[in-house]
């Protein structure tokens, strides 16, 4: 099967335009911070990008958070047998 018989999702030509598109968005969000007008509530949420980098960091921690979890939570496959 060619690049061109597949469906236009899984096409790697799309996967990498859709990647830059992406990054793209996200430095033209973090890039509005410079302009927006904040009303900080704590001290750390007037920093520059704060809901960039502690939306992705928050993002990481479930992640990190959820593997653990699995670890205690995880049975044998002939659990209910």
């Amino acid at each position: 099967m060619n690049e061109q018989d597949k469906h236009w999702l899984v096409r790697q030509s799309t996967i990498r335009l859709l990647w830059r598109i992406l990054i793209a968005i996200l430095v033209v969000l973090t890039l509005m911070d410079l302009v927006i007008e904040h009303h900080p509530h704590f001290g750390i949420d007037g920093t520059f990008g704060f809901f960039s980098w502690y939306g992705f960091i928050t993002c990481v921690a479930m992640v990190v958070f959820a593997k653990g979890l699995g670890i205690f939570l995880k049975r044998e496959d002939t659990y209910y047998d």
